[in-house]
Order: structure tokens, then C-alpha cells, then sequence
């Protein structure tokens, strides 16, 4: 092969593989870029037969008013009053977009009031049932 075409064909796998890596890059670029828009799932309504979450210290600040509302069986409206901001174009927004948006000189100020609202909405804990005594088994003597 002469140097000319060896040149041609180095100069044409560079250039088939810059393609290659441009195109796989933009496809992960795009997927991350949809990844990064996901929030949690949403939920269906809570079933009255689903026990609602009564720690309220299991609230991060990722999570946004509708996920707490549900988890803890509470309007959204009770959390929004709280804040004393609105509802609306709020829904999507997570505790700490909100509180980067309307309380940026408090730091955790919304997850601390979330918290404080929900704990003192929270019904009273209820007391726990004895536990059930069952009586032990009695085997009868074997037969001489």
C-alpha cells in the first residue's frame, strides 16, 4: 500500500470514528439531560386502607409538597399556607428550589417549617394493644 492511500484510509477511520463518538455523545448528552428533568413518580390517591407516615424526619429537601402531602395524608394547601407562598407554579418544585426562590438568605427555612407544620397536624399517637397471650401447647402422655 503507498503512503498516499495509507494516508487516505487513516484519514477516513479518524473521521468515521470522530462521527461515531459525536453521535453516541450527543445520545448521552440528550439522555442526560431528560434524566436530570425526572422527579418521584407519581402516585395515585392514597387508599384508605394505606397508613399514613408520621415521621417527619424522614423528609429530605428533594422531595416536593404534593409527594409530602400524600405520604403524610395532608392537603397541599395546609403546607403552602405554611410558607406563605402560592401554590400555583409551585406543584413541580422541590423544598429546596422553593427555598432557594422565596427564602435564599434562610437556609433549610421551608424543610424546617414543612416539618414543624406537618408534626403539629399530625393526629396523636394511639396506644399500642397488649400483646395477645397465647396458650402453650399441652401434648397429651403417650399411651402405655
Amino acid at each position: 500500500m503507498t503512503p498516499a492511500r495509507q494516508r487516505a484510509l487513516m484519514f477516513i477511520l479518524i473521521a468515521l470514528g470522530l462521527v461515531i463518538v459525536g453521535f453516541f455523545g450527543l445520545q448521552t448528552l440528550r439522555a442526560f439531560r431528560e434524566f436530570r428533568g425526572h422527579r418521584p413518580p407519581p402516585f395515585a390517591p392514597a387508599a384508605d386502607d394505606q397508613k399514613a407516615e408520621t415521621n417527619v424526619e424522614l423528609i429530605r429537601d428533594w422531595m416536593t409538597i404534593g409527594y409530602i402531602s400524600h405520604t403524610y395524608h395532608t392537603r397541599p394547601r395546609l403546607l403552602y399556607d405554611a410558607l406563605g407562598i402560592p401554590a400555583r407554579d409551585n406543584e413541580k418544585k422541590s423544598l429546596k428550589e422553593l427555598n432557594d426562590e422565596f427564602f435564599p438568605d434562610e437556609p433549610d427555612h421551608v424543610l424546617t417549617v414543612v416539618k414543624a407544620t406537618l408534626q403539629a397536624s399530625l393526629p396523636p399517637p394511639t396506644a399500642i394493644p397488649a400483646d395477645t397471650v397465647i396458650p402453650p401447647v399441652t401434648v397429651p402422655p403417650a399411651a402405655p
